[in-house]
């Protein structure tokens, strides 16, 4: 949280005001919003509408976390970057479409892979993060992290037509953790590269980890408990319950 923010403005009222209306949200949650850190780990087909709509919606600080340049082959779903940001870092692309997009908020972009302690540090920081990422080894270190950190984690996965979706709430000692979802650290990873992926589908799973995000924020229901599995090529959605696991090697006591 940003403490020093007090207050909207006049153009943060008028910017945000279709959110203000909402009851659940309101002038208060809407401040809320602005004084929250969102971290984005992963700045691809997840990463980028995440970021677009946690940008438009107010909240005041985003920091994003990648490694990776932007290829031709991004193009295709990964929408916050553009042709002429071919060859450029993705935070650095991301970034400049985010400034473009909101002059209100702070966005602070780190161009390499953390180690365990500036992970920890990181997400210490944070009120909220987003797991965006494409690989296991970096979905459990985040697991770890906000686990230990006590931080909720907002967790979209999408491969050819199917898409996840959940969020960890780390407040909450009944919650469970990713590796109660896929125990075994040593797993196969399924890329975009090998198999696919429809295009739209990461854009509904990134929107929805934007909008979880947001209610976790405000303090709202959220999938917490619960997985969500989206068809793209059916377009059926499931809700499934996540237990706690009691033997978890993460999240156990």
């Amino acid at each position: 949280m940003n403490p020093h923010k007090t207050e909207l403005n006049d153009d943060e009222l008028s910017r945000y005001s279709r959110q203000i209306l909402l009851s659940e949200i309101d002038y208060s949650g809407q401040l809320i919003l602005a004084q929250s850190h969102a971290v984005i780990f992963g700045l691809g087909g997840l990463g980028s509408p995440a970021a677009l709509y946690l940008a438009a919606a107010g909240v005041g600080s985003l920091t994003l976390v990648d490694f990776d340049t932007v290829d031709d082959s991004n193009l295709q779903r990964q929408i916050i970057h553009t042709e002429r940001q071919l060859g450029e870092a993705k935070v650095i692309s991301a970034k400049k479409q985010l400034q473009a997009l909101n002059r209100h908020i702070q966005i602070d972009p780190i161009n390499h892979q953390l180690d365990t302690t500036e992970l920890n540090e990181l997400v210490h920081r944070a009120d909220i993060v987003l797991d965006c990422t494409d690989n296991f080894a970096s979905r459990y270190a985040l697991n770890q992290a906000c686990f230990e950190n006590k931080k909720p984690l907002v967790s979209g996965a999408a491969i050819r037509w199917e898409g996840q979706l959940t969020t960890f709430d780390f407040r909450n000692e009944t919650s469970p953790c990713y590796q109660c979802l896929y125990k075994s650290a040593g797993q196969q990873n399924e890329t975009c590269t090998q198999n696919g992926v429809l295009a739209p589908l990461v854009g509904m799973i990134g929107s929805m980890q934007a909008m979880e995000a947001i209610k976790a924020l405000l303090n709202l229901p959220t999938l917490a408990g619960k997985l969500m599995i989206i068809d793209g090529l059916t377009l059926q959605i499931r809700t499934l319950k996540l237990p706690k696991e009691s033997n978890c090697p993460t999240c156990s006591t």
